[in-house]
């Protein structure tokens, strides 16, 4: 039997070990927790969310909604995992953090061609392999991935959001409703914590002058010639939001758009939603609230949002280093380096953002090593897909400005419209041509193969 290395047992590699496993090869998962912990995983979980519990829309007009479905074209196993362990979020898909890692470690382990290797990958072998190895890849890895591309590595620093415990949430001042009344549940699925406009001027200040963890990544940072602050756009710590002026947050993360004080009627001035954390609803974390204060600090100055006087923290906000490839110059759109074919990386470290661009890129990288260990093509999917243009974004962008990228209607191929239409509309149209192009691919695919 065809063997397959996969270094990593985040989101990509196990949506890879999985895909691989299913077309016949057999699978060694390198991953190294628990026995090598990182600074921000908090179990030896297969696939455990650090961030954030969503893995966006669910929307079939959102570019998140549209990417879901293609994998459900491509049977990703981690949705279903995700599905399955799902909580109350509106629109979108949110998971019991602690569930979805079970079920994906139980499927993992089950699976007759997988062998889970509890150690540290410290070099990328001569054998196949697919480097899943996140934004928190050892050192020793990194190393050797710097060794194979002669490139440097890109940084950027990510953040995780506060959870704070339920009942500690004053629900006095604070409300359930889901923004224009999208929630599942008759209550809305999100609290809601309600600001004036004093309240909230005093909040930002609060924010612009609290303390913040230094962060001594930057120094290494700066002797490596990388750049230092270099945060990802997509996942800003609000006191860097707040940084940019005082009315960045009220048009950002705490904007009160499609929500009304369910006892007053009126919007409020702006608004920090939370989000159900686990299965329990017996936690809930800061939507889009990610940050790096000192705890002490993030203690005083979160208790100032309304609502949450009295919170107590499960866990405070932080912050952390994510790494990620030249991709431009690495790698092909099939996820292959360009210098060996049975190399593939997928995940985060290739410049993908968000969950659901892990799972798919996951997906892709076990695919197409199977088929190439099989002897066939690898292979590259229809740029009208979300997930085929984000793996020709990420292999054709310009280094100079690359940004790790999420999925979005802004890469795809532009379409025509005859008359004006609507932003649900134009996304619909996009979601229509994405899944046609994907289903006609395959099809073709399936007739060559």
């Amino acid at each position: 039997m065809t063997s397959l290395t996969i270094i990593g047992g985040g989101l990509a590699g196990s949506e890879a070990a999985w895909q691989a496993a299913q077309r016949g090869l057999k699978v060694r998962l390198y991953e190294m927790r628990p026995t090598h912990p990182t600074g921000a995983h908090l179990t030896g979980d297969l696939a455990e969310l650090v961030c954030s519990n969503s893995l966006g829309s669910n929307l079939p007009d959102r570019a998140s909604g549209v990417l879901k479905n293609e994998l459900r074209q491509l049977n990703s196993m981690l949705l279903v995992c995700a599905e399955a362990a799902s909580l109350p979020a509106g629109g979108a898909l949110a998971v019991d953090r602690e569930d979805f890692a079970r079920r994906v470690t139980e499927k993992i382990q089950g699976h007759p061609n997988i062998e889970i290797v509890r150690e540290e990958a410290a070099e990328i072998p001569q054998t196949p392999v697919v480097v899943a190895s996140g934004p928190l890849t050892s050192e020793s890895l990194s190393q050797s991935i710097a060794k194979l591309s002669g490139e440097e590595h890109l940084f950027f620093f990510d953040a995780i959001a506060p959870i704070v415990h339920a009942d500690s949430i004053n629900m006095k001042i604070a409300f359930r409703a889901s923004r224009y009344d999208k929630g599942e549940a008759d209550e809305g699925d999100y609290i809601n914590c309600p600001f004036t406009k004093d309240e909230y001027y005093a909040f930002v200040t609060a924010l612009q002058t609290a303390e913040r963890i230094e962060l001594r990544s930057f120094e290494e940072a700066i002797q490596a010639g990388v750049k230092a602050g270099q945060f990802f756009e997509g996942c800003l710590p609000v006191e860097v939001i707040a940084s940019r002026g005082v009315d960045s947050l009220a048009f950002g993360p705490m904007r009160p758009v499609g929500l009304r004080d369910t006892r007053t009627g009126r919007r409020p001035y702006a608004v920090v939603q939370l989000r159900q954390d686990n299965l329990a609803g017996s936690l809930y974390n800061l939507v889009g609230f990610q940050t790096n204060l000192k705890f002490p600090e993030q203690k005083r100055v979160l208790r100032m949002i309304p609502g949450l006087e009295h919170a107590e923290f499960e866990r405070y906000g932080q912050m952390h280093r994510n790494t990620f490839i030249a991709s431009p110059k690495l790698l092909r759109p099939t996820l292959q380096h360009i210098t060996r074919d049975d190399l593939f990386f997928a995940g985060q470290i290739t410049g993908v953002e968000g969950y659901m661009g892990n799972i798919a890129t996951g997906l892709l990288a076990g695919l197409n090593a199977a088929r190439l260990l099989d002897g066939q093509s690898p292979l590259t999917l229809p740029q009208e897909t979300i997930l085929g243009a984000l793996c020709h974004y990420i292999t054709h962008a310009d280094l100079k400005d690359f940004q790790p990228m999420k999925a979005n209607f802004g890469i795809l191929p532009p379409l025509t419209f005859e008359k004006k239409t609507g932003k649900r509309e134009r996304g619909q149209l996009y979601a229509d041509r994405a899944l046609n192009a994907l289903k006609e691919y395959l099809a073709m695919e399936s007739k060559v193969s």
